[in-house]
């Protein structure tokens, strides 16, 4: 008498991911192939140009590392280009200039030209920040992180108002800071701030500070209800 025919038995063993087929896992292969099948040498112009190309699309400045990474170069190769389209735009008469700002680069208009570019995008109406907009901004720049009821208490007003403006225009931002479940949220500067200031870091404020009151009096003011 034959054994009992048994599925489990005659039936292949498959390894590959559930729903998946050898198809799939070829054209994912050649996929990732085509991605790094290119020698930077090979373009027009080789890394210099390369290096070029990628800056005028990207949407927001970018670390010599991550250049260095996406064309597969040295670090150090790509910060050298970096440094010699700087000066090298600074120096010519072209309406563009490479900056490196916060650590990260990026292509800007030069300012003698940022009448043209304002009429351009905004009809010639420009959108500028109001006075006690850039004293709220200078006052948590210089202190923060900062509530509001402290920015209000060196300013002697109310800044509910100026300070979801500056959040809306991308200038400061709510940031994250260890302490009590409840406490007041604290504000602190953005990328964007660095970017619009033209500053690497805030190490790079003017000497501002000791015009600012201490810390110590902004709490015994804010303590009082000067806020």
């Amino acid at each position: 008498m034959s054994e009992p025919h048994s599925e489990l038995e005659d039936e292949p063993q498959d390894d590959s991911e559930p729903g998946s087929t050898p198809a799939d896992e070829s054209a994912a292969d050649e996929g990732a192939a085509e991605q790094v099948a290119f020698d930077i040498n090979d373009f027009p112009g080789g890394a210099r140009s390369a290096i070029e190309a990628v800056l005028m699309v990207i949407d927001e400045p970018v670390e010599d590392t991550v250049l260095a990474s996406a064309l597969e170069l040295p670090v150090e190769d790509v910060t050298a280009i970096l440094e010699e389209l700087s000066t090298e735009y600074a120096e010519s008469e072209r309406g563009f200039m490479l900056r490196r700002l916060g650590g990260r680069w990026r292509i800007y208009t030069k300012p003698a030209y940022a009448p043209v570019v304002e009429k351009f995008l905004m009809g010639g109406q420009q959108a500028r920040l109001t006075q006690a907009s850039l004293e709220t901004l200078a006052v948590i720049a210089y202190r923060q992180p900062i509530s509001r009821a402290r920015v209000s208490a060196v300013r002697g007003v109310n800044v509910d108002g100026v300070v979801r403006t500056l959040i809306s225009r991308g200038l400061i931002q709510e940031v994250v800071v260890d302490g009590e479940p409840g406490a007041a949220a604290l504000y602190g500067t953005t990328d964007l701030f660095l970017q619009r200031m033209g500053l690497d870091s805030l190490d790079d404020l003017p000497e501002l500070a000791p015009y600012l009151p201490s810390a110590d009096i902004i709490e015994e003011l804010a303590a009082e209800g000067h806020a």
